[in-house]
């Protein structure tokens, strides 16, 4: 079971991390940018690129069974 976990972290780090880069039109990434915007302002897209990279990493903790 923490291998689904790990792989389903990694793809949405994954998501936010593609979409923070590329400043994504996706509807769901644009949803989140909004909401994200009121505490964030300009930094929203380096706010989600680095939550993605954190994702990603601590995904590995459900790969390796440690967490």
């Amino acid at each position: 079971m923490n291998i689904l976990w790990g792989i389903l972290m990694l793809l949405i780090g994954l998501f936010l991390f593609v979409s923070a880069i590329t400043k994504s039109e996706f509807i769901v990434y644009r949803l989140f940018v909004a909401r994200s915007k009121i505490l964030w302002g300009k930094n929203v897209h380096i706010f989600f690129l680095l939550v993605g990279i954190v994702l990603m990493g601590l995904s590995l903790f459900f790969f390796f069974n440690i967490w």
